[in-house]
Parts: C-alpha cells; sequence; structure tokens
C-alpha cells in the first residue's frame, strides 16, 4: 500500500458537515495505520479566495482546480442547499467533468450529486443524494439510477451519500475497502459513531410521506395498507377501497406519491419490517408473514432488491440497543 491522497471539493454555498465529516474519518485513521499508508486530505476549490458555507463559516481552500494533479486516490465533491435548486458555478462542472481521469475514486456527499450530474457523470450509474432532494435528483438527470433509501452507494468508480451525516458513513466505507473493518471500526468508536451504517439503512422512510391532504382516497388508501400490512393488496383491491377504477386510480397515486400502487405496498412492508428487525426479537419467518411476505424467503429477496442486505443483516446493523 501507499499514501492515500483524497481531495474534497468546496463551492460557495458548501455544507461545512460535508467537508468536516469526511475530511476527520480520514485523519483519525491515520492514528490506526501504518505512517507510509496515511490519508493525505485536500480541499479544493476553484480559486483559493475566502468561501462561505451554508452556516456562515469562512472556508479557505488548499489548492485552486489547477493546481491539482491528477494523481488522486479520491476525489468527493461536497453538497450544499443551493445546488438542487440552481446550476453549480461553471469552473466546478467543468473540473468534475474531469474527475474520471483525475482519480481511481470519485464521487459526491449529500446534494454534491447534482454537481456531479451537471458534469455529466451520472449518466447510466446508481447514486443516491439526501433524501429530500432524491425526487429532484431523478427529475433532473432521469439517465441516473437514483436509490433514494441508499446511505451511500459505490457504482463501479463512482461513489456517493446521502444527507449530511452520511458522509461519515461513505468515508468509513472507502476506510473499510483499504483497511479493513477493523480499522473501520475503531474510527467510528473514536467518532463516537453508534454503528457505520450499511448501504441499506433507511434515511426516515421518505417512501411513505402522506400527500396533502390526509381525506384524500390517496390517502385513505395509504392508511388502509399500513392498517393491513398483512393482506394481499392488489391494483383492483385498492381502487375498489375508494370506489376508483384501476386505471384512474393508479394514474391518480402515481401523479400524488410519485410510484406506483405496488410500489408503494412492497415498501410500505419493508418499513414494517424495519421497524421489528430493529426493536424486537422476532424469528424471521413470523416477522415476514406479519408484514406480507408471506414468506422469510420473499423477505430476503426483496431486502436484497431494494437494500442491498438481507433482514438478518439488517437486524445485526442496526438492531435498537434496547431490544437486546
Amino acid at each position: 500500500m501507499a499514501i492515500t491522497k483524497v481531495a474534497i471539493a468546496i463551492h460557495e454555498g458548501v455544507q461545512a458537515l460535508d467537508v468536516a465529516g469526511p475530511i476527520d474519518v480520514f485523519v483519525e485513521a491515520n492514528t490506526y495505520i501504518a505512517p507510509e499508508n496515511r490519508y493525505e486530505t485536500v480541499v479544493v476549490a476553484a480559486h483559493r479566495n475566502p468561501l462561505r458555507a451554508s452556516n456562515n463559516m469562512l472556508m479557505i481552500a488548499d489548492l485552486a482546480f489547477e493546481d491539482v494533479a491528477g494523481d488522486l486516490d479520491t476525489l468527493l465533491v461536497a453538497g450544499g442547499p443551493a445546488l438542487p435548486v440552481g446550476e453549480p458555478s461553471q469552473p466546478l462542472v467543468e473540473w468534475l467533468a474531469l474527475a474520471p481521469s483525475l482519480a481511481s475514486t470519485y464521487g459526491s456527499i449529500c446534494t454534491g450529486a447534482f454537481a456531479l450530474g451537471h458534469a455529466g457523470l451520472l449518466d447510466g450509474r446508481r447514486v443516491t443524494t439526501h433524501w429530500q432532494n432524491a425526487g429532484a435528483l431523478a427529475a433532473m438527470f432521469p439517465a441516473a439510477q437514483v436509490e433514494p433509501d441508499a446511505i451511500y452507494v459505490r457504482d463501479g468508480r463512482l461513489v456517493t451519500s446521502a444527507g449530511v451525516t452520511a458522509g461519515i458513513d461513505l468515508a468509513l466505507a472507502l476506510v473499510q475497502e483499504s483497511h479493513g473493518a477493523e480499522i473501520a471500526l475503531v474510527v467510528a468508536k473514536r467518532l463516537v459513531v453508534v454503528a457505520q451504517r450499511q448501504g441499506g439503512q433507511s434515511q426516515f422512510s421518505p417512501y411513505l410521506t402522506a400527500p396533502n391532504d390526509p381525506a384524500s382516497p390517496i390517502a385513505r388508501v395509504q392508511d388502509h395498507v399500513m392498517e393491513n400490512i398483512r393482506e394481499r393488496h392488489t391494483l383492483e383491491s385498492l381502487a375498489a377501497q375508494v370506489g376508483m377504477s384501476t386505471r384512474n386510480f393508479a394514474r391518480h397515486f402515481v401523479q400524488a406519491t410519485g410510484m406506483t400502487p405496488h410500489e408503494f405496498v412492497e415498501r410500505a412492508r419493508i418499513d414494517s419490517a424495519r421497524n421489528l428487525l430493529e426493536g424486537s426479537d422476532r424469528q424471521l419467518k413470523a416477522i415476514a408473514y406479519d408484514c406480507g411476505f408471506g414468506t422469510a424467503d420473499r423477505m430476503r429477496i426483496v431486502f436484497r432488491e431494494r437494500l442491498g442486505v438481507t433482514p438478518a443483516q439488517y437486524r445485526s446493523s442496526f438492531r435498537r440497543v434496547e431490544a437486546s
């Protein structure tokens, strides 16, 4: 192994924790690895003039883009509240477009994914971002495969993380890839991170957000599903709940929620299963039955497809202390 060079790109309005969190992970890791294998972190920007972060903190880059040599191991662009609603600066976009030639691994933290999208780096790739902005990212860059429920995603050389503190999880995952799980765990403990969250943990279950009108037919169907999660739900049976034709119901449901009725039901089952996996000792087959999967095998398949982990792995990673 050798020194690992990490660059984090900043910009006006950057989220300060998107920068500080990952850097602290890499710096703490240096305490537990050989000096010759240490991480060297650098903050880069279009210039070296002070930049105002979203929390009003002033930041100054170590290097301007033009001074960065193309021998980086990891290049990450930090997010910022303005990125989902406006185009990033042209110098940032143009420099990020060079990322595949500048670094072995490149990617984003939080809403930094929008900057990658403007640089043309998301097309055909699996990515994530803050759950509140996932829909906007998918709409703005429809060729990307946005996974709004993931803490972080690696797709080949491209890595992306969810909101804010998930940048710490991404950095810990990169440390684990290079130096093993034991080093990553001791760094997590040093930073008082309860556990390194794998890609499967929910970002606050955004899928189950109710429509604006709680009395609407769509909201009533959602309530019906959640109250009868064990039951079998078909398009026909759900449409019948609100006296609509299947075609009309399906169209209105997608308009109100951004997903099909089938997708909502499946994600509602996952959400219900998560709560039981995190907070109970019940057997997997019992949880699968009570959440409407039918069998533990079916629940395992759905968890694998949606979250990238099995129910057993999810429970092992995220089980609440009070459940033990």
